[in-house]
């Protein structure tokens, strides 16, 4: 499984609203200078994110966006999944029931189950505020992200 680069800014866009969570809304230009992302590629990201719900946004002068829920509401597997979709490590496992023809002999079907269950068990166990916390961490250590 390899995550999307939109996928990844996503995460990265969401993380630095929380950084700056202070009920204003942000800028797209604010966030692509912190993040080295740019305005048109964060627009497409943000639209997907408004759409799911997951920001607000203001039109005009003070304008801009700002997240729709604290960030501890958040997971990474929530805003990956919003970017990239299921996150199971093959197709197969993708619809619920299986419907692959092989699956009720497939001898390599419970490590595939195996993996998909650790990776979105994983990504569900990290919030938005987690990642903020380290950020700041890593920040006091001279660390950007």
């Amino acid at each position: 499984m390899k995550i999307s680069t939109k996928g990844r800014y996503a995460l990265r866009m969401m993380l630095d609203l929380a950084l700056h969570n202070t009920g204003e809304y942000i800028s797209l230009k604010d966030i692509s200078q912190r993040q080295g992302i740019t305005v048109k590629y964060l627009e497409q990201i943000v639209t997907v994110l408004a759409k799911a719900g997951f920001v607000h946004s203001q039109r005009g002068n003070n304008g801009g966006y700002r997240l729709a829920r604290k960030p501890e509401d958040y997971t990474a597997g929530d805003i990956l999944r919003v970017m990239e979709g299921n996150l199971q490590p093959i197709a197969c496992l993708e619809a619920d029931p299986n419907e692959c023809a092989r699956s009720a002999y497939c001898s390599v079907l419970p490590f595939w189950q195996g993996l998909g269950k650790v990776v979105n068990d994983y990504v569900d166990s990290v919030t938005l505020e987690e990642l903020a916390d380290q950020a700041r961490f890593m920040a006091g250590n001279d660390y950007s992200i």
